[in-house]
């Protein structure tokens, strides 16, 4: 499961870097697209505060620019990247025990809440990809079996 998680994070870092990209290549900007990356980059840093027993640092839905996300975006990669090298697969069981922003109590194991950052930023990237649509671009292309055939993931 651990080589599994791992992939999965190349893929999502990839994923992050390509719509950061394809924002910052834009001839005008798009707000929500910038408001969804800050929030998937957000939540990463959120999820990865909660594994480490930090305290929450970052609003979930943070006021970045595109910069800011480029940035938060390459420190996740990093703390993703560091995490799986040393992680194990009885790391991957253990449970954290958080509030959620709502304040309500809760206990995930670690396995879950990877699987959970990685289905998150899929589906908000979605969500970037109709914005650039409506507004009459090519969205980056961000599929998982893209990456895999073009060897971004391995």
């Amino acid at each position: 499961m651990l080589d599994y998680l791992r992939r999965l994070f190349v893929y999502d870092d990839w994923a992050n870097r390509e719509i950061v990209d394809g924002i910052s290549a834009l001839p005008t900007s798009l707000p929500r697209s910038v408001r969804w990356l800050a929030h998937i980059l957000s939540a990463e840093k959120l999820w990865w505060e909660r594994i480490a027993k930090q305290p929450q640092s970052l609003p979930v839905w943070p006021e970045f620019t595109a910069s800011e996300c480029s940035v938060l975006s390459a420190e996740m990669a990093s703390v993703w990247k560091n995490y799986f090298a040393r992680a194990t697969e009885e790391d991957l069981a253990a449970l954290v025990t958080y509030k959620n922003s709502k304040g309500e109590s809760w206990s995930s194991r670690v396995d879950d809440i990877l699987m959970h950052v990685a289905m998150h930023g899929a589906y908000h990237r979605g969500q970037i990809a109709a914005d650039f649509r409506a507004a009459g671009h090519t969205p980056p292309y961000t599929d998982f079996i893209h990456a895999v055939r073009q060897s971004f993931v391995k």
